[in-house]
């Protein structure tokens, strides 16, 4: 029904940047980014709205950026000023309904309990210090 596929993942030093693209078969109304490392919980880094709403978790505030081409079904997330911390598996992750967006607990994530229905298989970001 929705396919998401994710890229731009690597290896960078701390301090360094990224920019990471995910293609949708479709544009959709919230679209985002999570990031997920080993032994840890899923965190919500990023999303943006088809009518502009654009919301990120505090940790990344002022480091990242996301942006959409609706024209071509692409999301993306410019990453600068790496942190070791940061090091993660990305996911794209949207629903084929809207859904409001919130910033909870400082991360981004869907306002509910259900998380989103469609994900990418994600990207790797790896920053050493």
């Amino acid at each position: 029904q929705l396919k998401l596929v994710e890229s731009g993942g690597g290896s960078v030093q701390a301090g360094g940047s990224l920019r990471l693209s995910c293609a949708a078969s479709k544009s959709t109304y919230y679209m985002g980014w999570f990031r997920q490392a080993p032994g840890k919980e899923r965190e919500g880094v990023a999303g943006i709205s088809s009518d502009g709403q654009i919301k990120y978790a505090e940790h990344v505030k002022g480091r990242f950026t996301i942006s959409r081409d609706d024209a071509n079904h692409t999301i993306y997330l410019q990453m600068d000023s790496l942190k070791p911390e940061d090091t993660a598996m990305y996911y794209c992750a949207t629903d084929l309904s809207p859904r409001e967006c919130v910033i909870l607990e400082g991360w981004w994530r869907p306002r509910g309990v259900l998380p989103f229905a469609y994900w990418g298989r994600g990207t790797q970001v790896t920053v050493s210090s």
